[in-house]
């Protein structure tokens, strides 16, 4: 009874939800992980909504230039029938059925209106790879984040280990009558001190595996996979063939020409517009001088003439829209070549840094053999063991984040030669 009392009480903690065991996160590669961001983001979804709208204003524009129908039944009732000599004049009930059939034969305005919604189109298009650039862009910057935590926290374990090998070697030394309680103590504060920083360090994987799960729309944390390559071009870069590349110029220059486009449409206000429309009308009961069928055929013609100023003040507000649209432009391209140079410069600079790095990282290691066999010899104190030790972590872990810097460096080498879409 006992033992099945007991499986009973694992199963029953195992169902509470606050008692669950925690399940290992998800484990993605790079390239899938930033195809699912730009593929599941809701970002991404709110940015395709812009297509959705862009093409409904483009039928709505065209639809102004589209003949159109309309049907009318009209009932008109009087207090009395109107009338002379016996002849009624005017029914006291009157129904009238009409139609009426337009179509713009002259509409300058409303065909640049369609031409203008048609190119909006394009724009909202560009504006969506600019999303979905913006979360490949952030999920690659996730999933190194992982990675540099997970560097951390195996250099950490790797410390903590030493560590606790020093620690065992004291107490045995202090037992068999070779060491003190001293040298004990300070190697029990090393192993508690570097325990603290591997929680620290799991801490940190656990929020980078949760913010990449987030920008992955994923219900829980997902862990990164294997070390991304990140290939950059060797040598100089172009940061001309970056400029025509980078799908945010792209669609900053789509904007541009869309508000020139509206400018240069602006010489249309001041002509004239013609409509022709048919109009058939059946009255019942018929009155004396309404027959009970008919139809008017209309020709206009409106020809703008004064407006108050009000045409003037729309094209000063197009033309400032357009030069908006350009001095974004500019200022983006001059960031552009910043960011290509400035990316360059830090591949460059990280990678000497993570060879002086790596070779501080093995002398670190190579002092920390030295200085723990001197102690075993009785030629020194554990301080100078617990001192190497420490040496040793931060050398390492130098080393750790001048990797990730190196990656990040050439990602954002990528991004900003705009080799790096999400695509």
């Amino acid at each position: 009874m006992s033992k099945r009392l007991l499986m009973a009480v694992v199963a029953g903690c195992l169902s509470v939800p606050g008692l669950a065991v925690a399940q290992a996160p998800k484990v993605i590669e790079f390239d899938d992980a930033i195809a699912r961001a730009v593929a599941a983001n809701r970002s991404a979804a709110q940015a395709a909504l812009a297509i959705e709208r862009a093409e409904a204003l483009l039928q709505n524009a065209r639809a102004g230039t589209l003949p159109s129908v309309s049907a009318t039944a009209t009932s008109v009732t009087l207090d009395r029938e109107i009338g002379f000599d016996d002849r009624v004049t005017q029914p006291r009930t009157q129904v009238t059925f009409g139609a009426t059939a337009s179509m713009p034969i002259l509409a300058p305005v409303r065909w640049a209106a369609v031409a203008q919604a048609r190119q909006q189109v394009g724009v909202a298009e560009l504006s969506v790879q600019e999303a979905q650039r913006q979360i490949a862009v952030a999920a690659g910057q996730a999933y190194l984040a992982v990675i540099a935590q997970k560097r951390q926290v195996d250099v950490t374990q790797r410390s903590v280990e030493t560590a606790r090998a020093h620690l065992d070697y004291a107490r045995k030394r202090r037992e068999g009558g070779l060491g003190s309680r001293l040298n004990e103590l300070r190697a029990a504060q090393s192993v508690s001190a570097d325990e603290a920083r591997l929680e620290n360090a799991r801490l940190g994987v656990l929020r980078a595996q949760e913010a990449l799960g987030v920008i992955l729309a994923e219900a829980g944390p997902v862990d990164a996979g294997r070390e991304p390559a990140l290939e950059v071009p060797a040598g100089a870069v172009d940061a001309d063939a970056a400029i025509a590349g980078r799908s945010d110029l792209r669609w900053q220059r789509a904007v541009r020409d869309a508000a020139q486009r509206v400018f240069d449409d602006s010489v249309r206000d001041i002509l004239p517009t013609g409509s022709v429309s048919f109009t058939p009308q059946f009255v019942t009961p018929r009155g004396l001088f309404q027959p009970s069928q008919s139809w008017r055929l209309t020709f206009s013609v409106t020809q703008p003439i004064f407006e108050g100023g009000q045409r003037v003040a729309a094209k000063q507000l197009r033309a400032a829209a357009v030069n908006q649209a350009r001095l974004t432009i500019e200022t983006l391209e001059i960031q552009v070549r910043a960011d290509v140079r400035l990316a360059q410069a830090s591949v460059d600079s990280y990678t000497r840094v993570l060879a002086h790095a790596r070779a501080a990282a093995a002398q670190a290691v190579e002092v920390l053999t030295i200085a723990t066999g001197a102690f075993e010899l009785g030629a020194t104190t554990n301080l100078e063991v617990i001192d190497a030790q420490r040496q040793a972590r931060d050398a390492e872990a130098v080393a750790v984040i001048a990797e990730d810097g190196l990656r990040r460096a050439r990602l954002d080498l990528l991004v900003a030669l705009g080799r790096f879409a999400g695509k």
